[in-house]
């Protein structure tokens, strides 16, 4: 039964960030693996300003907080599971799920 309130809170937290307005969503955002399996996920984007990673999990809760100015981010102790990573570059942000195995 907890299992099923977290996850229709997760999904009400990311609804939340859906809502925000499109157009300062960041262009040309790629994130990949998902899910990531290796303990690292690639951020590119047509910016090359440096981007500044949150990473929230199902109860919004932030697990890690970075700046990155590569396309790497490494996630050497994030446990399995869903998270949403919302990632900020310039004056424009964009959000996403990210599954971590």
């Amino acid at each position: 039964m907890k299992k099923v309130l977290y996850i229709l809170l997760f999904f009400v937290f990311a609804a939340g960030f859906a809502q925000q307005n499109k157009s300062a969503e960041i262009p040309g955002l790629k994130i990949y693996p998902n899910p990531v399996t290796q303990g690292k996920v690639f951020i590119e984007t047509d910016l090359v300003a440096p981007k500044k990673i949150i990473l929230f999990d199902v109860f919004g809760t932030p697990v890690l907080e970075k700046i990155i100015k590569t396309k790497e981010l490494a996630l050497p102790k994030i446990k399995p599971g869903i998270y949403v990573i919302k990632i900020f570059a310039e004056a424009k942000s964009s959000t996403r799920k990210l599954v971590i195995k």
